[in-house]
């Protein structure tokens, strides 16, 4: 069985069971990494992730997944903190040193809106790739209190009361997305299905 789509559980993710689903939804044969040999198994990654960013280094750092993480080679996709946590730094409940992957780092969102950001909301697409084929006019469904501070591989806006933040990345192989697709029905499903095609 080839193209297996490596789902990350490092405790944190919380929604584990449901990007499993969507992402069989979307035609992707999955598996589910609980250990770092899983790693060598996969052809495509998801860092899933609900929960602070501190949390959620420390408990990669506890799975032995950082390094493992860091050298793999494929496509990844980071979803909400799974993006967050892709960045050199997190400032949530103090500075935490993220895994590096893209050259960023996450704040708090700072806007006239009730936070957390919760709900759909639309994306603007700046730069397009392959990742947001088909979905560039669909809304998605966020939920956050902190955003990622980037300013070159960013492939999406979203305005939120008037603050525009980073809804989606992208450099090499490697992708991020601060919404939720496994909760934004056909568009989420359509999302996954291009990374599955990747």
């Amino acid at each position: 069985m080839s193209n297996i789509i490596g789902i990350v559980n490092y405790g944190i993710a919380g929604n584990i069971h449901s990007i499993k689903k969507a992402v069989e939804r979307a035609g992707g044969n999955t598996l589910v990494i609980n250990k770092p040999s899983d790693f060598s198994l996969v052809d495509k990654l998801i860092i899933p992730g609900v929960g602070s960013f501190k949390d959620g280094m420390q408990e990669l750092e506890n799975d032995n997944f950082i390094n493992p993480i860091q050298e793999f080679s494929k496509p990844i996709l980071g979803i909400c903190l799974g993006m967050q946590i892709m960045a050199d730094l997190g400032f949530e409940f103090g500075k935490t040193k993220g895994l590096g992957l893209i050259s960023a780092e996450v704040k708090l969102i700072l806007c006239d809106g009730k936070i957390p950001h919760v709900g759909f909301n639309k994306i603007n697409v700046k730069n397009p790739n392959v990742l947001l084929d088909g979905v560039e006019n669909e809304e998605f469904y966020f939920m956050h209190s902190y955003e990622m501070v980037n300013y070159t591989d960013i492939t999406a806006l979203t305005k939120y009361n008037n603050h525009s933040f980073v809804s989606a990345i992208h450099k090499g192989s490697i992708y991020g997305v601060q919404f939720h697709p496994e909760k934004s029905r056909e568009a989420g499903i359509r999302l996954l299905s291009n990374f599955i095609k990747l």
